[in-house]
């Protein structure tokens, strides 16, 4: 068995043991009443299903943007491609991004596919960097936009529920104000160097020990779009509105299977659901199975309305039912992130099955492999 296949297995072996245990921790929870408040109680509860079915909508469009941004972060390279393209290996890579350990393993699936098929392949995959690091930066100016307009207007508080819970949240805006001023400065600085200055830091970087490569293949990447700015700000405006629409599936999932009960307030979601959404890309699990569910109760147990002026054991008790919602939504949330994948996975090989017929009228010819250059203007030079 070789070393790839047992880190594979060790994965999937994580995210579903991960599973299991947070599903186990939060199965039977007794209220004082009698009722049921944990997961073995959900068959118990109205489930609304017109929440869970206008979220499954919202999902399909917000999903559906990420393809369109990668179309607009291509093509401002001069690439060759369609949004037919940019919609069929976004949906293979999307299927992949759901069953294969990690987040990124769609992103190496649709990597290796516009590679294949353009003549200028390494900066074809550079789009595919590119569109990562715009997609995470968005998750950063979302928190921060939202969330600055929530602090100065006097709203987080009446959002916190709680002066402890509104600490947690001034810290989670405060974390990604700095990112998002981290990625607005890189951009400034990046404007500012010549090319040749660009390609010996990317050298340097290479040189370090173990990240070397890829800290220097993400430089590279980035360094391309310089001259690119208009194409990036669209990008991130479709990334900004795609993310708003993925957190709007998470409160509707939410409310299909909890009835806005044990949950944060509406407003609360847009800030803590990017940072469990986060947490769940990083988990190395196939879409970060496990690792969302343990984030979202997390996050929710941490926003729980709890008495003041009640007992320990009373609040603990309010905060294993905050965990418990949070694990639930999760879980419903990923329901609509498999049916979605199935459904792509469908479409896709119905489009699959028109492409030898389209490449025998549009044969592509292939050159040798360029390198990455130092600016986009060079890349753009390496062009058939």
């Amino acid at each position: 068995m070789s070393k790839s296949t047992v880190i594979g297995l060790v994965k999937y072996g994580l995210g579903i043991g991960l599973l299991v245990w947070v599903v186990a921790s939060n199965w039977h929870i007794p209220s004082p009443d009698g009722e049921e408040l944990g997961l073995a109680g959900v068959w118990d509860r109205p489930l609304h299903w017109h929440w869970y079915f206008l979220g499954l909508a919202v999902a399909l469009v917000s999903i559906v943007l990420t393809f369109i941004r990668w179309y607009v972060l291509v093509r401002a390279q001069d690439l060759p491609f369609t949004l037919s393209s940019a919609l069929r290996l976004g949906i293979i890579g999307n299927y992949m991004s759901t069953v294969l350990p990690g987040s990124v393993g769609g992103d190496i699936i649709k990597a290796a596919f516009i590679a294949r098929e353009q003549s200028r392949r390494a900066v074809a995959i550079a789009t595919v960097i590119v569109d990562r690091i715009v997609g995470l930066c968005a998750l950063f100016w979302l928190v921060t936009l939202l969330g600055g307009l929530f602090w100065v207007s006097g709203v987080l508080p009446q959002i916190a529920a709680t002066p402890r819970a509104a600490t947690i949240l001034e810290t989670i805006i405060l974390g990604a104000a700095a990112l998002s001023a981290g990625s607005i400065a890189f951009w400034v600085f990046l404007g500012f160097l010549s090319g040749d200055r660009a390609e010996r830091i990317a050298a340097r970087l290479e040189r370090l020990p173990k990240v070397g490569p890829s800290l220097a293949e993400l430089w590279r990447a980035s360094d391309m779009y310089r001259n690119r700015a208009g194409s990036v700000g669209l990008a991130l405006c479709i990334s900004l509105v795609s993310h708003l629409g993925f957190v709007m599936v998470f409160i509707c999932s939410s409310w299909t299977v909890n009835a806005r009960v044990n949950t944060p307030s509406f407003l609360a979601h847009f800030l803590i659901v990017p940072v469990g959404a986060t947490i769940q890309a990083g988990f190395p699990s196939p879409g970060g199975v496990g690792g969302g569910e343990v984030a979202f109760g997390e996050l929710y147990a941490l926003l729980a309305v709890t008495d003041p002026a009640g007992t320990a054991a009373g609040n603990r008790e309010i905060k294993k039912r905050f965990e418990s919602a949070g694990v639930l939504a999760s879980l419903a949330k990923r329901t609509i992130d498999w049916i979605i994948a199935l459904i792509g996975y469908i479409v896709y090989l119905g489009m699959k099955s028109r492409l030898p017929a389209v490449a025998a009228k549009r044969p592509v010819a292939v050159t040798a492999e360029p390198e990455f250059s130092g600016s986009a203007s060079a890349s753009s030079r390496t062009e058939t």
